[in-house]
Order: structure tokens, then C-alpha cells, then sequence
């Protein structure tokens, strides 16, 4: 994860508008593979105001993601 403190100098974006979809560059995005358990999730569309309902496997091709355990117990 990028360091909330160089989210703009490294992407362009401000803090809270660096959703992986809509964005310029292609950055390497990560979903918690329990999400794969729902039908739809709905995500930040890339502009402000603005939510999608996909499926996960949408998600995923849509901003090259790939599904990964990120949960720390």
C-alpha cells in the first residue's frame, strides 16, 4: 500500500480519490478474497459521489486484480 502521505505525489490523485477504477496508470490492486463470496460488491466509480455494483470477477478484470487473503488475525 502507498503511504497516505506520497498517494499524490506517486498517483496523481488526492487522499480518498485513488479508487483503482478510472485511474490513468494500471496499479497493481489486491481485493480480499472473501469478497468472491457475495454476488455483487459496490466500489468508489472513480469520482467523487459516484459508486458501481459489479461482480467481484468484474471488479477484477476491470482493474487487473487479483484476489488475495489480506486478512490478519
Amino acid at each position: 500500500m502507498i503511504p497516505a502521505k506520497d498517494i499524490t505525489n506517486v498517483t496523481g490523485y488526492i487522499k480518498g480519490g485513488c479508487s483503482p477504477v478510472g485511474m490513468k496508470k494500471l496499479f497493481q490492486t489486491a481485493i480480499d478474497k472473501k469478497a468472491a463470496a457475495f454476488d455483487t460488491i459496490i466500489v468508489s466509480g472513480g469520482r467523487v459521489g459516484l459508486q458501481m455494483e459489479l461482480s467481484v470477477q468484474s471488479l477484477c478484470e476491470l482493474t487487473k486484480a487479483q484476489l488475495v487473503d489480506l486478512t490478519v488475525e
